[in-house]
């Protein structure tokens, strides 16, 4: 059933090892999703939100690194990157933009299964966005699979990252995470913009719940500590 399944964006000009990948990924009960371009995975991140992505480096149009910064500005998604480029400098460049591993080709098909595993474990959809799964709190309810939040039955339209705060939250249920721990689960870093950004959006996010100013319906605010979603989660 491929909504079950893990969705793995295979990022790859060659075509040979796209069709290898991909034949191994099915086997191992991923469901992959092919681009041979910068531009053409770009489209197919935004339209089909994979649990990962494999990125060569090496693209017919653009270097991969601008497919890891355009993903990195707003999201935690794992990526591991398989490259020929084996010189350090390549390595540490694409680890400090927010890769998530780094395997030189060429590799073996039961070492890449274990860092895509790993990555998923560590990185990835944490206990409630595995596929399939559903949050519901009171009225408020979350479609991971759909990146659908509802109030009341009622669809709220929610930012990419409005969404990403609030699926983090939800995934903590009950437990109050700090502006760090709430930014590198977003962004995958903290600075010192991000508490300010953090509650542009929380405000904007309340403002979409139809939360008044000093409630703490849904989500609770401990000033200069952090957020949590209230309540326990349903399972």
């Amino acid at each position: 059933m491929t909504n079950n399944r893990y969705k793995i964006l295979v990022i790859e000009d060659e075509e040979n090892l796209a069709a290898v990948l991909s034949t191994l990924l099915e086997g191992a009960g991923y469901q992959p999703i092919r681009a041979g371009t910068c531009a053409l995975a770009l489209t197919l991140y935004a339209s089909h939100r994979p649990d990962l992505a494999l990125l060569d480096l090496g693209l017919p149009d653009a270097d991969g690194m601008r497919f890891l910064r355009e993903v990195r500005r707003e999201n935690r998604t794992p990526v591991i990157v398989l490259s020929a480029r084996s010189n350090e400098r390549d390595k540490v460049e694409a680890l400090d933009a927010g890769a998530n591993d780094y395997v030189t080709k060429p590799f073996s098909s039961a070492e890449l299964l274990a860092r895509i595993r790993s990555a998923l474990r560590t990185f990835g959809p944490q206990e409630g966005r595995k596929p399939g799964a559903k949050f519901v709190l009171g009225d408020l309810s979350i479609d991971y699979e759909a990146r659908r939040v509802c109030i009341r039955s009622q669809d709220v339209r929610l930012t990419q990252t409005e969404y990403n705060i609030v699926a983090f939250l939800s995934e903590h249920c009950g437990k109050m995470m700090t502006y760090s721990a709430i930014a590198k689960g977003v962004w995958g870093y903290f600075d010192e913009g991000c508490v300010k950004r953090l509650q542009v959006n929380m405000a904007n996010i309340r403002r979409k719940f139809g939360v008044r100013l000093g409630e703490n319906r849904y989500i609770a605010n401990e000033l200069g500590v952090g957020y949590r979603m209230n309540g326990e989660r349903d399972e």
